[in-house]
């Protein structure tokens, strides 16, 4: 991971995603939570394998997060095992709280790992 992505992402709790459309190919960007670990970033679609930006990543795997001025252009990779989801999970209550999480995220089944690097 670069110094620069790395002190963006420092204190912040929100990146801006951007995906590439399943149906129109247009760009679209969503302010997400994320956590980190080791050199990936974290994400958990707040409707689960039914969000729509969770649908385009399976499509189209490459993705932008931005932070603080500091973009990274990257490959998302589907998370569907269930002890890996949960572990995602469990960082996303320390990080949150276990209120917030289980108040602004339904359903549990589906995360998606970002690379840093």
């Amino acid at each position: 991971m670069t110094k620069a992505v790395r002190e963006a992402l420092e204190g912040v709790s929100e990146v801006q995603l951007t995906v590439t459309g399943r149906k129109t190919g247009r760009q679209i960007t969503h302010p997400v939570w994320f956590v980190q670990e080791e050199e990936s970033a974290f994400l958990v679609p707040i409707t689960g394998s039914d969000s729509d930006w969770y649908k385009n990543v399976r499509q189209t795997p490459m993705v932008q997060l931005a932070a603080n001025g500091t973009a990274v252009s990257t490959t998302a990779t589907p998370i569907t095992d269930a002890d890996r989801v949960n572990h995602v999970v469990q960082m996303f209550r320390e990080k949150y709280g276990s209120d917030q999480v289980d108040q602004n995220y339904p359903k549990h089944d589906v995360a998606v790992q970002v690379s840093l690097t």
